[in-house]
Formats: structure tokens, sequence, C-alpha cells
């Protein structure tokens, strides 16, 4: 009998929500496991280099993280019900959204959990048996406040400040009423099955705002077409059934169209922002170490506002994996989805200049020359 993969990763973990919800939609068999301190403080961390969920191991027994390269790694291996369009706009704007989940959601959703302390009750009865199943339960209290601390260390760097709650709440309803309508009209967000623009959007809505007690009542619950997507995504059609086709004629939806404003007016920009400050330190920075994880503070536009957070390097090895995705594009292709972006505002994603990154472990750092 072949041995499954396995999925290290928490219910809460935003990133394990995102290779969850793939894994079940593609039928890749898979045990899922909860993470212990051992496994995640000793064993992943040695086999991969880096303490982090979701890791997936191979039946091979590799070992492997960040769960674009997992994606990549299974796309390629079953090619089943494909997540990544085939033609060029949607697959450009699929690997676009994908970034913009990754990366620009990240502040809402340590936000939405961190903010309302009426979410710790499921972190403590989630992380405490995760981390030390079998245990005493004071124990288990004792143990979870140790992760908890370590997210509560990062609100900051990521902008989750008491001055900024009401800009990022404000922009959350007005980005949820946008999905909300969109799902109204379309199962997915290209249409007819996920694609990795929804698996990147899911991360932030699996195991935080749509599982979380404060934002999946307050936020999500009076939003029933997204709290429906939520759901398609955790629980899709069984494997085998014929996958509905994406929208025809290579169309991105209208409804979709305010989703990617905000990307294109807010999301580019903290790109830029961030590429200015790696491009102001890297002329000093010693060859091949990896950058920092975080750097200064940017400001960067929300909602028509200002929002401050520091910048992770990291986020432009996400714009490069899009970059990548087009320019990889035939030539007829590439001036379809250019002209696309021109026509609705984005045309600045493709002026980024970035140095060539590769992945060090949880940082990035610059590809030898």
């Amino acid at each position: 009998m072949h041995k499954p993969f396995v999925h290290y990763g928490w219910h809460l973990s935003y990133f394990s929500g995102k290779t969850r919800c793939y894994l079940t939609y593609k039928g890749i068999p898979f045990e899922d496991n909860q993470v212990n301190l051992y496994n995640l403080m000793v064993r992943n961390k040695r086999k991969t280099g880096v303490v982090v969920m979701p890791i997936l191991r191979t039946p091979e027994n590799e070992w492997l993280h960040d769960t674009s390269l997992i994606i990549d790694r299974l796309e390629a291996r079953f090619p089943q019900a494909p997540v990544i369009p085939q033609t060029p706009l949607q697959r450009s704007v699929a690997y676009l959204l994908e970034a913009w989940g990754d990366e620009w959601w990240i502040p809402i959703a340590m936000h939405t959990r961190w903010s309302y302390p009426e979410n710790y009750a499921l972190w403590e009865q989630d992380a405490g048996p995760a981390l030390l199943p079998h245990f005493p339960k004071f124990l288990q209290r004792r143990i979870a406040a140790f992760p908890a601390g370590k997210m509560r260390v990062m609100l900051h760097a990521v902008g989750v400040r008491p001055e900024q709650a009401q800009l990022m709440n404000d922009w959350t309803a007005n980005m949820l009423d946008h999905l909300d309508r969109h799902f109204a009209e379309h199962p997915y967000l290209l249409g007819g099955h996920p694609t990795l623009a929804d698996f990147g959007l899911v991360g932030s809505m699996y195991g935080h705002l749509g599982r979380d007690p404060w934002p999946a009542r307050e936020l999500v619950a009076p939003r029933r077409h997204l709290r429906a997507w939520i759901d398609r995504m955790a629980s899709p059609p069984a494997p085998g059934t014929a996958q509905q086709p994406l929208l025809a004629d290579d169309r991105i939806a209208d409804t979709l169209l305010p989703v990617l404003h905000s990307v294109f007016s807010e999301f580019v920009p903290m790109l830029e922002a961030i590429l200015a400050q790696v491009n102001r330190l890297l002329p000093t920075y010693p060859a091949g170490k990896p950058l920092p994880r975080s750097l200064g503070e940017i400001e960067i536009p929300m909602a028509g506002q200002t929002f401050r957070r520091n910048a992770l390097p990291y986020s432009l090895w996400m714009a490069q994996r899009v970059l990548d995705g087009y320019r990889n594009l035939p030539p007829a292709q590439q001036d379809t989805v250019g002209n696309w972006l021109r026509e609705h505002g984005g045309s600045r994603l493709l002026e980024l200049d970035l140095p060539r990154l590769r992945m060090a472990g949880l940082r990035v750092a610059l590809e030898a020359q």
C-alpha cells in the first residue's frame, strides 16, 4: 500500500488552510496531522530548516514548505482538475490574486484574531491539545500561550496598531462586500472552479475570518455568499466530479473589478514601497546573505487613507512569481495581458524592476549573478 502525503498544520493556521483546501479539492490522499511541540520545534525544523506550518511530507519522504511551491509541485504531479488557468489573462490574474491573498491579507487576519479577546478561547482550545496531546489541561493552556505571544509580537510590524484598527475594519467591511457581491454571481473568483486565486484568498478566510468567533459572526455570517464560498472551499465536490469551466473567452467578471482595483491601487504600491527599501539596502549588503525578514516602516494607501507597517521583502518573491508567469507567456499573450492591465489601471505592476530573488528558509536572498 502506498504511503499517503502527510499535511502538518493546524486549523488555526493561515497558510495551512490554503494547502488543506487545495489537497481536498484535488482529491490527493493525505493525512491531516495537528502539529505537536516536538514536531514543530525539532523534527520539522530538522527536515526543512524552518519552524513553520504547513509542511507537506511526500510518500517519498520529501519535506516541503511554502504553500506556493507545494502547489506547484503537486500540480505537476496531479494534473487532473488543474487550478492554474490555461488562458493568459486568467492565468496572470490567478497568480496576482494568490500573491494578494498571501501577503496583503496578513494584517487583516492578525487584527481580526488578536484584537478581539473572545477569539482566544478557540486558540487555546485548539493549540494547547495540538502542542501537548494527552497532557493535563493546565499545561496545555500554558503552552498555548507561547505561540500566541509570538504572534502578538508581530502585530505592530504588520500594521496591527490601535490607531489603525478603524481603518482596517472599514477596509475589510468594504472588501468583503465586494467579494460577497461577486460570489452571489460566480461560485469562485474566476468562474466555475477554484484556481490559485481562490487558494490564496482562502488562507485568511478558512482559519481566521471564517472560523474565529468575532470575525465569523460579525464579518462573514452577514455575507451569506462569502460564507458559502468559504464552505465550498473547505468541502469541495467529491474527487472525480467534473470540473466546471472558468469564464469563457479568458474573461474576468465585472464583479471582480473592484477587488482588482484594490490590488492595483493598494497592493502594488505596497510592493513598490518594499522594493524601494530593498534597493536602499542592497549596495552595502553582503552578497548572498538572506535579507532581513522585516525592514523599516512603509506608508501605503488603504481605503483612501495611509496605512503604516514594516516592509517584508518576502512579498517581492511573490511579486516575482507573478511577473515570471507573465514573462513566460508568448509575446502576443503578453500584449493581451498588458493591454488589459493598462485599461484597468494595473500597468504599474509590470513596471516593477525587481532584483532576482531566491527563497532562503522563511526569508529571501539575491540569486547569485
